[in-house]
């Protein structure tokens, strides 16, 4: 007689437990260090794997599916030069709060410790870049591992976690049983804390609620929208979270970033009580630091944050609230507040309200192609859920002012300003979202970085929008060149492609625009292609920001 065994391989185990927690879609570069785990992803055919052209871009694709969805999006590659080319995709996850696993085939155990083929210890390489890293040398504790991988990444100030896989450990058997999905946990604020909020609410003459960070969700944003309305509240939000909060609605003031506002920076300094949620106050939030005192600021502020670390970091709140902020809108919204009289807050709100509408009009510059108008075209003609993404670059700058955000999650943009990311993150939107418009801005260095990922965009009939910003020059690099060292240029010039043969040759649809004018036709027929599309926009190298051009810059030096 024979019994059935209830063996499988480490490779197996893993699968399953991605499968358990409701792993949709793997973003990787095939690796022999992991062999074992794609031949198990053959017969589990729930989870779909994108095969990307290089590392970098598929952590990318990984970390704007955590964006996404609030789950962690999951990368696989190899070791050594693989691991390597992913870590861009955990930076930008640790800095913008983004859930994300990152697993890495490791070389087999036998061989540790022996500067074995691209052995690399990835404790120690990855320890700042992501909350938790590990090595799993026992296949029976993979269940455990991966298990304890989802809490870490979506506890607290969610972040990226990186698992090692030995792959002589991928092949040994075991009869380790799954363990059951991960539970998200979320901390809730206290009854008291919410009352105090009120209270403070209340006694403030001009009061600001800034929002950030992560864990909102759509319901979030639309409760915090009526909250503010019903309170008379005025909203404004932090770097690259424009679509936290209707751009359109009348509490809506701005956001805080590069090229921001003047205005707004001046109604956030006269502010007596800043209630921030989510967000960590960081450097490009806070104009380098230095829109509010450190560490006493000159408003009474609230600062509401999941990470109990980022309470009094930098700032000391008044009152400091570990909470997520869909419980804390949530409590904020349930609260027995009695509106107070709103009727001299209105008019003040108003006129935030136009100052930001006056600030994202197209404005004219001496050139060609006019930025601003074209931005406002591309919000013209496609839905308010079309999702935009971007990478770095001064051409982030006018999109940021110009474009307005009506929905939650369409916006895709890194907080820590990497090159690379727009492309990537695009697909990752696309194959997400599929009967969704998704368009990436990105400059000409930018699509340098990753722009081989288009061929991952036609293998996968991902089809997005690219608007490449062509000056020939590394614009932002050039415009503190140009601020510091004026006419002393180095380092900064390109020789670029030619990005619609290019685009041919990738088989995508392609549009070259010299001028404003011809912009409009060339998107509706980028919309109609039925195909991955891009369009080359020429812009002048002169200009560089809505603000500045190179001429002015060395103007001023004089």
């Amino acid at each position: 007689m024979t019994t059935q065994s209830n063996s499988r391989s480490g490779a197996e185990v893993l699968i399953d437990a991605l499968k358990i927690n409701a792993v949709e879609r793997i973003f990787c570069i095939p690796g022999e260090s992991f062999l074992a785990a794609l031949d198990a992803l053959y017969d589990r055919t729930e989870i779909s794997l994108v095969v990307c052209r290089n590392e970098g871009g598929a952590a990318y694709m990984a970390e704007a599916e955590g964006k996404l969805t609030g789950r962690p999006g999951v990368c696989f590659v190899t070791r050594g030069p693989g691991a390597t080319n992913a870590s861009g995709g955990l930076h930008v996850a640790m800095q913008d709060s983004t859930p994300m696993i990152l697993l890495i085939g490791q070389i087999a155990r036998k061989d540790l410790d022996r500067e074995a083929f691209q052995e690399i210890d990835y404790r120690r390489m990855f320890s700042e870049v992501a909350k938790w890293v590990a090595q799993i040398d026992d296949a029976a504790r993979i269940p455990e591992y991966l298990n304890r991988a989802f809490s870490v990444a979506t506890s607290g100030r969610p972040g990226p976690v990186v698992l090692a896989l030995p792959e002589d450990m991928l092949t040994d058997l075991t009869e380790a049983p799954d363990a059951g999905p991960w539970q998200l946990v979320e901390t809730s604020p206290a009854a008291q804390d919410i009352a105090q909020v009120g209270d403070m609410l209340a006694a403030a003459e001009r009061p600001m609620i800034i929002v950030g960070g992560s864990g909102w969700s759509d319901a979030t944003r639309l409760q915090l929208q009526e909250f503010a309305e019903t309170h008379a509240l005025p909203v404004a939000n932090s770097f690259r979270c424009q679509d936290f909060f209707d751009n359109e609605h009348g509490n809506y003031i701005g956001d805080f970033g590069l090229g921001v506002n003047p205005a707004l920076v001046s109604r956030l300094q006269a502010s007596d009580c800043l209630l921030v949620i989510g967000a960590r106050l960081g450097e490009m939030t806070t104009g380098g630091f230095s829109m509010i005192d450190i560490p006493n600021p000159a408003q009474r502020l609230i600062h509401v944050h999941p990470g109990a670390e980022e309470l009094g970091h930098i700032y000391q709140p008044e009152l400091a609230i570990n909470a997520s902020a869909s419980r804390f809108v949530a409590a904020l919204a349930a609260a027995d507040f009695t509106p107070g009289d709103t009727t001299s807050a209105t008019p003040a709100i108003a006129s935030a309200h136009q100052d930001y509408l006056d600030w994202n009009r197209s404005i004219r510059v001496d050139a060609e192609v006019q930025l601003s108008d074209i931005i406002h075209s591309v919000r013209k003609h496609s839905a308010e859920n079309t999702i935009v993404c971007n990478g770095a670059g001064n051409n982030s700058g006018w999109l940021h002012r110009f474009f307005r955000y009506r929905e939650y999650k369409t916006q895709l943009a890194p907080t820590s300003g990497t090159m690379g990311y727009g492309i990537p993150a695009a697909i990752a939107a696309k194959l997400r979202y599929p009967e969704r418009c998704v368009v990436a801005f990105v400059g000409d260095g930018d699509f340098m970085m990753n722009g081989q990922e288009l061929a991952t965009a036609m293998q996968y009939q991902a089809n997005i929008i690219i608007v490449v910003i062509n000056n020939g020059i590394y614009a932002t690099i050039r415009m503190h060149q140009e601020r510091e060292y004026p006419h002393r240029v180095i380092g900064t010039d390109m020789v670029n492609p030619d990005f619609v043969a290019l685009a041919g040759a990738y088989g995508a649809h392609g549009e070259l625009v010299v001028g404003t004018e011809d912009f409009e036709a060339a998107f509706k027929r980028c919309r109609a292609a039925g195909r991955p599309a891009l369009i080359e926009v020429r812009l002048d190298p002169d200009i560089l920001t809505p603000t500045a051009t190179v001429t002015s810059l060395r103007a001023a030096k004089k």
